[in-house]
This record gives structure tokens, C-alpha cells and sequence, in this order.
């Protein structure tokens, strides 16, 4: 529930397309945590744990949020981004799926939470074998599908009152985010 990149993207695409797409870029989020959960399980933690693999994944992640918040400023800088226009071309010209994956893997923080927190979570459900780590993925990924569905929704039926400047307004605001975000995770400026 922390604001960050995926939570940017899911409104900026919402507004534009509908709340399917958050489904969608929730649904390749949570095939990327599955593959996780299995590395994990087979000592994928230590890699994760290293100071160098966290550097590099935030330098690599926060050139990736450049590149989408830019595309959100400047569509909405140079009026490319409308409600009106289905066809309206994706910010990052990705499949839907494929950028939830890449949004959730440019942010450190996510990387960081899972060698840490959800690493410690998936351990004490491990306790409870198979079932346990199975029991604790579903209950963590249907707990982010319902919270960024929820989100899709408000901003999916609130889009009627939305006018087109406004809606230029929210991307700019989130591209901006996005680039903001960017540049804490390049210069390693804790955010939390």
C-alpha cells in the first residue's frame, strides 16, 4: 500500500484504459513474486541480501522509472495524453503484464522488503510446509489484487468527472513521482 512505482503506473493506466489494466499489471507483479518465492526457497536470499545486487537493481530500476516518468511528463506536457483515446499508446509500450513485472522489479524497496520482511514471512510459513508457503502467497497477492483493484475502481468511475486538463494533470503529477522516485533510488536516498 506504500505509495511507489506500481501504484503510479496502475493510476496513470487506469485513467487511460480502464481498471482491466490494473489486473493486469497485478497479475504479472504476482507471477514475478511466485518466481521469487520459489528462488527464495532455494537460497535466492543471499544474492538478494548483497549490497552490490541492491545498488545495481536500483541504478537499472531507477533508469527504468526515468524513461516512464519522462513519457508520462512529456505526453502530458505535448497534450498526447487523452481520456477519450483507447488507442493511446502505453507510456512504456509494454504489455501490460510484462510492466507490472518490470515496474515491481525497478524498485529496490520491493527487492529490499522481500530479503527482509517477506523473506522472514515466508520462513514462518514455511514452518507449516507447502501448504504454509502456498496459504501465505495467495493471502499476500489477493491482498494486493483486491487493494489495486479497489484503487482502479475509484479512479475507473470517477473518470466521468474528470476533464482532460485534470487528467494531464494526474500524469504529469505521477510522472513526476515516478522520476522523484527514480532519483532517490539512483542516489540512494532512503524514502522510508
Amino acid at each position: 500500500m506504500i505509495p511507489g512505482p506500481l501504484l503510479a503506473i496502475t493510476i496513470g493506466e487506469t485513467t487511460r484504459k480502464g481498471a482491466w489494466i490494473a489486473f493486469l499489471l497485478i497479475l504479472g507483479h504476482s507471477l514475478l513474486e511466485l518466481v521469487l518465492i520459489i528462488g527464495l526457497a532455494f537460497g535466492l536470499s543471499a544474492f538478494l541480501n548483497n549490497t552490490a545486487v541492491i545498488r545495481l537493481i536500483s541504478i537499472l530500476g531507477g533508469g527504468f522509472l526515468i524513461w516512464m516518468g519522462y513519457g508520462m511528463v512529456a505526453d502530458a506536457c505535448r497534450g498526447r495524453a487523452s481520456l477519450g483515446s483507447a488507442a493511446y499508446k502505453d507510456v512504456s509500450g509494454m504489455w501490460p503484464v510484462v510492466q507490472g513485472v518490470a515496474t515491481s522489479v525497478s524498485n529496490p524497496y520491493w527487492t529490499i522488503w522481500w530479503a527482509t520482511i517477506g523473506l522472514n514471512f515466508m520462513l514462518a510459513s514455511l514452518k507449516h510446509g507447502l501448504l504454509g508457503l502456498a496459504s501465505f502467497y495467495f493471502g499476500h497477492i489477493l491482498g494486493d489484487f483486491l487493494w489495486y483493484m479497489a484503487v482502479a475502481y475509484v479512479i475507473s468511475t470517477g473518470k466521468r468527472f474528470i476533464t482532460e486538463r485534470f487528467y494531464r494533470g494526474i500524469l504529469f503529477f505521477f510522472g513526476l513521482f515516478l522520476l522523484f522516485l527514480a532519483a532517490a533510488f539512483i542516489l540512494n536516498i532512503p524514502l522510508f
